[in-house]
């Protein structure tokens, strides 16, 4: 007998165009490379809780940890949504910590600060962004709002951003989840998370021995739930489709 951990290998769905998205992710990837445009993987890890709660892992110190023996929302002292982006070129990775909710609009957001901070210094000569995302959550293949969000940030950054959906059920492909998160994960592991800074703070130190490094910034902003997209964005988006599996794959570009 083998004493093995459990793997999370076993697909739970498939969808017909699955391969043909794929192919067609790697293909945009190497245009977009070759042409010395930027590549970045997005995506948004679990809300954490602020304060005395129990988080997995152990540490090397000299007192025992202590910590509330019951995980109740209502003893926070806040929480913390860390959103990150993966630059595929650079192995950079960049967190963007928000303390009120995981909505379109908080991801765009922080792929604004991203920009600002990061993209822009790094491409100066970038005519378009290409971004690899799950097709739920914040950043949902089905939902306007993201596309109405998605378009006002291109036009704030007067910037084209593609957008290449992974599809349902392979979330795990998105380079995020395998080359950036679970390192995250590791500078984290059995620290008590009292206060956002704390979590920069150890964020801040994720790093591998290939070269990735990690940039955080917290986002301190109220953002409303339940939002709507304006009556006519339908009607008059300029979100353009690809023809080829156009639900997955869309540009927005810059408006005056």
């Amino acid at each position: 007998m083998l004493s093995a951990k459990a793997q999370k290998n076993i697909t739970m769905g498939g969808h017909p165009d699955r391969n043909a998205q794929f192919e067609n992710i790697t293909q945009l990837k190497q245009d977009y490379l070759d042409a010395g445009n930027p590549v970045i993987s997005m995506d948004t890890k679990k809300k954490e809780l602020l304060g005395t709660f129990y988080r997995n892992g152990s540490l090397y110190t000299q007192a025992a940890i202590q910590t509330n023996d019951h995980d109740f929302p209502s003893s926070a002292t806040g929480s913390v949504i860390p959103h990150g982006f993966y630059d595929l070129k650079r192995n950079t990775g960049y967190i963007t910590l928000g303390t009120s909710h995981d909505t379109s609009e908080f991801a765009c957001d922080s792929l604004f600060q991203w920009w600002v901070n990061e993209g822009i210094i790094h491409y100066p000569k970038a005519k378009s962004l290409l971004i690899l995302c799950d097709g739920g959550g914040s950043n949902s293949s089905r939902h306007y709002i993201f596309k109405e969000d998605l378009q006002k940030t291109a036009n704030a950054l007067g910037l084209e951003i593609r957008i290449a959906h992974y599809p349902p059920y392979t979330s795990k492909y998105n380079p995020i989840e395998h080359r950036f998160f679970p390192h995250v994960t590791r500078a984290c592991e059995g620290v008590v998370f009292d206060s956002v800074e704390t979590v920069k703070t150890l964020i801040s130190r994720t790093s591998t021995s290939k070269g990735l490094t990690t940039i955080v910034h917290i986002l301190d902003k109220i953002y409303e739930t339940g939002r709507k997209y304006a009556a006519d964005f339908k009607e008059i988006m300029p979100i353009v489709f690809d023809t080829h599996l156009p639900k997955w794959n869309y540009r927005a570009i810059p408006q005056e």
